[in-house]
Parts: structure tokens; C-alpha cells; sequence
């Protein structure tokens, strides 16, 4: 008989019965692979009980037996009938874990005592499970939960490994989440945590790769536990009230971190070098290369410490009153301004803005189509595209309209026109490269595009001080919004098979871009997440593009995309392979769920994905860039890292290496193709 064999989970096993021969028990427990040194144990037990000698015979073994049959029976048949990859009580273990938490009204319609969380045609809102039907996810963040938070019950779910409860509203001391040692990924960022964290939190949690704790109000001393994590990829723990200085980590892996808006003190550890100053910035008492302070001896600091608040209180006091004078030289320009306005320009669109919303109203006397009033520059909406039927001007100020955003090429706002359609009015900054007649000409070719991943403008408004684009509105909002901002059920549903149909909607757009404007130095130029909007069944449109030609040189370099990939930083020079860059980024960012510290001017926030992919691809380490939300579907990670590739290649920052259009969109193509 062999030793330590496991039991055996077989359809034919029969329950032990009742014999008066030793053998046939010998050879039962044979024939079911029982485990055999747990028996001898409980047989020791017993003989020793009864004043026996330790030394047992297969016979006096089989002997014992009998008075432990009912001990055998439950072994034999609980293990005879095996269970399911998600346990009975799986359902009950996250009933019990809602339990105690409030704001569940989005949890409520899908958690269901008795019902599957896994089961495909009704999947519990915010639970992810692999194709074994094993949870491994609880993506709750941003849904609005607070209460409390029984990490406990969690333990029953042995298969999870990530915990998002990021942009909620719990408060308190930190959840003993150290109880779950075989979490991966931990995500309670954006929530009113406090106190300290014990310094021995991550003893037990050998398993973690990422933890954002970050924009809470956590205090103390960051744990030096954090420095055994040997797998840990991401730390980010900005935006708190840790003091002390920072555990020297180590980690090969390591590729991001954010001490930044703490109050840190000390030498920064050499360790962290790499990282550059912005993980570190607002702790005025970090010292170190990193951030170019260098780190004051014990003495000096006691003798400046009386000095040194004196001289930032003045500099706080000059900065003031400097904001003070600057706020009030700029209301003194703006009714200027405005006065000027009201007596020269008597038929020109006043706007007023406030937080939430803009009111607009106009004097104008005449609004035929396509004309403009004699002697004035100012002229009527021109619709080039009536496919959302026909409005002019006066629809256009009648209407209230909400301020949607202000990005490099202007303001855009949303609008309800007397038709009852929604659009949205961009104003265009500084486009007087081209006449009205040149204006209109490129306009119109815009209009002429068919593709259903581009959004053609519907209407236009050209004079010498204002230029607007209307377009039509698309509720569901941009990919920047859906990735980084929403964090609801529009988040939550953007699974691997959404995000490959965007990438691929994507693609097909530049593909048809780069054909219809290919005598263009940058086809579309300003391709990023802000600018790729969303359809409601998640067919992504391309928007803000093709405007290269509009803008003037100057404007252009402040305004598109295109100019912050590596060749126009370095030479102020834009080619369709700068489009190629952008795309790199997009597929990177969907991937990795990460903002790209490209779409900031000084890059002081987000995550150098570019460059993050290239180090992963190095180190042979793909897998760990993933975003935590699409990870656990294990059968398409093969397909994640040959888009990541594809990804890197289009970033490559050697312009002449980095692939073009074409060949990134034959790549894309290729994979899915095998979907």
C-alpha cells in the first residue's frame, strides 16, 4: 500500500460495510486509496486509549476499523460525489459580504440568493470568474458603496485574486485584506480611509503585484512589509498623510510608483531612482538626487527650522496677493471686453459661462441660410450634412447648452436644437490660416467621409473672431471618460471582447483616414482617448481630426496629439507615422487600463505606457501589464500580449523603426481575424 495517497473521488466508490474479516477491510482500504497515514494516526489514537501497544498490524489496523466505520462511510461518500468549481455557498458568501454595506442599489438586481454568480446568461454585477466558473474578481469601484467591509466571509472564495473597491465612500481604519494572502491586485483608492497601516499589513499577501491606496487619508508610517513583496509591479499611495520615510524597495518588477501629496521625510532610497522626481513631488521634506534637494544634517535643520517657515510663509503671502492682482487685471479686461462687445458687434453671439452650464442669447436680424450681412464678417450656421435635419443659427442660441469640456482646439459645448436633436458646437481657436472659401472647402470634404467609425460634422459657423463645428452628440461619452473617469456599470461591462471591437473600430477609421488624406502630413493628428467617442453598442467614433490643415503652425503644436510623439518633441516635425504613435498609445492604454502620462503636457501624472511596454517585452513580463478588469479571462491572454506587442511597435520611439499605418493595421487585422 502506498503512503499519503489522497482519496479517491470516483463514481463506483461503495460505503466501508460491516465484516468480521480483517483482510476484506485491508483490502477496502486498498482498493479506495484511503489516506493511509491519517488512519494509523486515529488507530494509534485509540489503541493507546485502550492501553495498547503503539506497534499496529495491518490486522489489529483492520480490527480498529470497525469502530470507525461511520467515520469512513462520510469520508468515502462526500468524496464520491464531487462538488462544483463554485461552491454552493458562493452566492450566500456575497450575500453575506452586501450584507453590511449601503448603496447597494446596483449590486441588488443581479445578486440573488441561489442563483450563480457565474452563470453567463445572469452574471452577478462587478463579479468576474474564469471559464471554470471559479471567482476570481470583485470589480466594485465607483458604484457609490460605503459600510463596512467583512473581509472575512471573503476567505471562503478561494479562487479570488482581485479586490477593486476603488472610488467608493468607506471610511475607517483599513480592512484586514491581509487575510486574503492570495490576492494579486487591491484597489481602494479614491475612498476616506484613515489612520495607520500596520507595519506587518503585507507580511502574508507574498502574492501582491498591485495596490493603489492612493487619495485617501491615510496616516503613520508607510509598512515596511511593502519591501517583501517580491512580485509587486505598482504602488501608488499619493494623495495621503503618511509621514516618515520611505521603505527602501527593491523589486526588479517594479514599474510604477507615486509617493507624491504626503508628508514624507528623509533620504529617497537609491532604489527608486529610476523613477525620476514626479513620484515624489509635494513631501517638502523628502531630500535626495531624485528631486535635486540635497538632505540637510540634523544640526542645520533645528537651527533653519524657524528660518525656513518664515520665509515660505512670505513667499505664500507674495503668491497671493499675485493671484489676487493677476484675478483682478483679468475682471477688469473681461468688461472691457464685454462693453466693447455690446456697441460694435451688435449682432455677435454673447455667451456667459458659469460652473455647470451656458446661457447664450443673440440680437441678430437676419438668419438666412448660407449668406452673410453686408459689410460685417459675420455670417449664419451653414448645414453641409442634413442628415439630422435642418437648423440655423437661432436654433443654435436659443438653445441652452452645457459645457462639455476645453481641450487644445477650443471649448466644446452640448446643445439641444428645436428639432430635438443633440449636438455638439466646438469653437475653434486660432484657425485663420484659410478664408471662409478655403474653410468651407475643407469642411465639406469632411462631410463627404462614409465610415462608421468616423463622425462627420453636421454644420458650420465661420467668422473672423469665432469658428464654429457642430457635430452630432453621442450620449454614451469618450473612451477617456469609459476607461478612467466611469467607474459604474459602463466600466464594468468593458470587457476583453468590447475593448478588441473598439481597438479593431479604431484601426478601421485611421486605415480609411490615411487613404482619404493621405497627401496630408498628419491624416488625423489629434487621435487620443478624449477624442474617440463611444456609440451605444460600443462601436467607437473617430472625431477632431483632419483640422492639421486649419490650424496655424504654432497653434498646431499646442493643440494635436501628433506633436507629442517623439520626433516632433525633438524636431518639431509631425509625419503619418506620428499618427501611427497615437494609435500605439490608444491600444496600450486599453490594455493596461492605465492614463498615459503622453495626454499631460509636463507628464507629471499618469504612466509612461510607452515606455512601461517596452520594459515588460524586455524582461519577458507581458502578462503583468494587463488591466486588472480583463485579466482573469485567461483564454484571451494570448491575444492581450500579441496586442501589446503591436502596441510597443507603433510606440517605438525610433521614428524610422516604428512601423507604419499600413503595417499596424495588417497586424491588428491578423489577430482578429483568428477570434
Amino acid at each position: 500500500m502506498q503512503r499519503g495517497l489522497p482519496l479517491a473521488v470516483e463514481k463506483n466508490l461503495k460505503p466501508l460495510e460491516i465484516s468480521s474479516d480483517s483482510n476484506e477491510a485491508i483490502n477496502m482500504i486498498n482498493n479506495n486509496n484511503l489516506l493511509y497515514d491519517d488512519i494509523i494516526a486515529k488507530c494509534r489514537e485509540i489503541l493507546s486509549l485502550s492501553g495498547e501497544r503503539l506497534i499496529v498490524s495491518p490486522q489489529k489496523m483492520a480490527a480498529v476499523l470497525f469502530q470507525l466505520h461511520h467515520l469512513i462511510f462520510l469520508f468515502v461518500f462526500f468524496l464520491s460525489h464531487p462538488t462544483p468549481c463554485v461552491s454552493i455557498g458562493d452566492d450566500q458568501v456575497l450575500l453575506e459580504f452586501k450584507e453590511l454595506l449601503l448603496n447597494t442599489s446596483l449590486l441588488d438586481s443581479s445578486w440573488k440568493k441561489g442563483t450563480n454568480p457565474c452563470d453567463n446568461n445572469n452574471k452577478w454585477f462587478g463579479v468576474q470568474c474564469d471559464n471554470k466558473n471559479v471567482i476570481q474578481a470583485l470589480l466594485l469601484g465607483g458604484v457609490g458603496l460605503s459600510g463596512n467591509l467583512d473581509v472575512d466571509v471573503l476567505i471562503s472564495l478561494q479562487g479570488l485574486r482581485v479586490v477593486n473597491l476603488a472610488n467608493n465612500s468607506f471610511s475607517g481604519t483599513i480592512p484586514d485584506f491581509f487575510r486574503l494572502g492570495a490576492l494579486k491586485s487591491l484597489f481602494i483608492d479614491g475612498n476616506q480611509f484613515s489612520g495607520d497601516i500596520p507595519g506587518d499589513f503585507f507580511s502574508k499577501m507574498g502574492s501582491l503585484r498591485k495596490i493603489w491606496f492612493s487619495r485617501n487619508k491615510f496616516s503613520g508610517k508607510i509598512p515596511d512589509s511593502l519591501a517583501g513583496l517580491k512580485y509587486l509591479l505598482e504602488l501608488h499611495l499619493e494623495n495621503n498623510e503618511f509621514t516618515g520615510p520611505i521603505p527602501s524597495l527593491s523589486q526588479a518588477n517594479l514599474a510604477t510608483i507615486n509617493f507624491s501629496n504626503n508628508k514624507l521625510q528623509g533620504l529617497i532610497p537609491q532604489s527608486l531612482s529610476k523613477f525620476g522626481s514626479n513620484p515624489f513631488q509635494g513631501n517638502p521634506d523628502l531630500c535626495g538626487n531624485q528631486i535635486g534637494r540635497e538632505c540637510k544634517t540634523v544640526a542645520s535643520g533645528e537651527k533653519s527650522e524657524g528660518s525656513g517657515s518664515t520665509k515660505w510663509i512670505i513667499i505664500g503671502l507674495v503668491v497671493v496677493l499675485l493671484l489676487v492682482a493677476i484675478l483682478f487685471k483679468s475682471k477688469r479686461k473681461d468688461d472691457q471686453f464685454e462693453k466693447l462687445e455690446k456697441e460694435s458687434l451688435d449682432e455677435a453671439v454673447k455667451v456667459h459661462l458659469n460652473k455647470r452650464s451656458m446661457s447664450t442669447r443673440t440680437s441678430m436680424r437676419s438668419s438666412r441660410k448660407g449668406r452673410s450681412r453686408s459689410g460685417s464678417d459675420m455670417g449664419d450656421l451653414v448645414v453641409v450634412n442634413d442628415e439630422k435635419g435642418i437648423f440655423g443659427m437661432p436654433d443654435l442660441m436659443k438653445a441652452a447648452a452645457e459645457v462639455l469640456g476645453n481641450g487644445g482646439l477650443g471649448s466644446a459645448y452640448k446643445a439641444v436644437m428645436g428639432n430635438g436633436v443633440s449636438v455638439v458646437v466646438k469653437r475653434l481657436r486660432e484657425t485663420n490660416k484659410f478664408n471662409k472659401e478655403s474653410f468651407d472647402a475643407e469642411i465639406r470634404r469632411l462631410t463627404r467621409i462614409r465610415h462608421r467609425n468616423i463622425l462627420q460634422p453636421l454644420a458650420y459657423h465661420y467668422r473672423k473672431e469665432e469658428k464654429l463645428v457642430v457635430s452630432e452628440y453621442i450620449p454614451k461619452g469618450s473612451l477617456l471618460y469609459l476607461l478612467h473617469g466611469d467607474r459604474g456599470i459602463a466600466h464594468a461591462q468593458l470587457n476583453w471582447t468590447i475593448r478588441v471591437k473598439i481597438i479593431l473600430g479604431v484601426a478601421s477609421g485611421m486605415k480609411f483616414l490615411h487613404s482619404e488624406f493621405a497627401s496630408y502630413d498628419v491624416p488625423h493628428g489629434n487621435l487620443k482617448s478624449s477624442n474617440i467617442l463611444l456609440s451605444a453598442n460600443n462601436e467607437p467614433l473617430l472625431t477632431d481630426y483632419a483640422f492639421y490643415p486649419l490650424l496655424n503652425d504654432s497653434q498646431a503644436v499646442q493643440s494635436l496629439f501628433a506633436y507629442k510623439s517623439p520626433e516632433a518633441i525633438l524636431n518639431q516635425q509631425v509625419t503619418p507615422k506620428s499618427d501611427v504613435y497615437c494609435l500605439g498609445i490608444i491600444i496600450l492604454e486599453i490594455l493596461t487600463g492605465k492614463f498615459p502620462s503622453q495626454y499631460l503636457s509636463n507628464q507629471k501624472c499618469g504612466t509612461d505606457v510607452a515606455q512601461w511596454a517596452r520594459s515588460a517585452i524586455e524582461e519577458n513580463r507581458v502578462s503583468e501589464l494587463i488591466a486588472p478588469e480583463i485579466e482573469t479571462e485567461k483564454d484571451s491572454l494570448e491575444m492581450m500580449e500579441k496586442f501589446l506587442h503591436i502596441g510597443a511597435a507603433c510606440t517605438e520611439s525610433d521614428h524610422d523603426n516604428r512601423i507604419d499605418m499600413k503595417e499596424a493595421i495588417r497586424r491588428i487585422e491578423e489577430i482578429t481575424n483568428l477570434m
